[in-house]
């Protein structure tokens, strides 16, 4: 076993488009500065590692259960992980986070808070207005649920504040629980 400092994994849960990924870019650089980083961005994950998964809620599990060993394995090494993914059942969150206390493995959940209307208006891909036309089902925060963390390390409000303003609220956290 090596002496390698762990890194941390600061896991951005929201609803889709309310600033998960954009917080995670802005928050990249800083961490850089201090230990490689590496981004796991849900969209991409979906693409390369869970394409093979639907959108049921056990597809969904599955899917966090997978982000979470790769996030382990980064985070054993001494990256600092950043998720970026909706994860939208509160079980399958506490399963990442457990999974990586039981490595000790530093987890902090990020709760990025937008209204439902705010978040569809800034939707870049389309998505909301393609479910509420029924072109897509199961869609998270419209037509299948979205569980508000009950207790994570930091709550944002990105319809109340800027990107910039969001990413210093996360550096401030991190520095206090000595994660930077």
């Amino acid at each position: 076993m090596t002496d390698r400092v762990r890194g941390p994994i600061v896991w951005f849960t929201g609803r889709p488009a309310s600033g998960k990924s954009t917080l995670a870019q802005a928050l990249r650089p800083i961490l850089e500065a201090r230990r490689p980083v590496e981004i796991l961005d849900g969209d991409e994950v979906r693409a390369w590692l869970s394409d093979d998964l639907g959108f049921s809620r056990a597809d969904r599990d599955r899917n966090i259960a997978r982000i979470a060993q790769v996030a382990c394995l980064l985070a054993r090494n001494g990256v600092a992980v950043l998720v970026a993914a909706v994860s939208p059942y509160a079980a399958a969150r506490a399963q990442a986070r457990a999974l990586a206390d039981s490595q000790a493995i530093p987890f902090f959940e990020v709760f990025v808070s937008a209204p439902l209307a705010v978040a569809a208006q800034r939707d870049p891909k389309g998505m909301y207005q393609r479910a509420q036309a029924g072109q897509i089902a199961n869609f998270t925060g419209l037509s299948d649920p979205y569980e508000e963390p009950d207790h994570p390390d930091l709550v944002i409000h990105t319809d109340a504040e800027t990107v910039m303003a969001s990413t210093d609220h996360v550096v401030a956290a991190l520095r206090a629980r000595g994660l930077l």
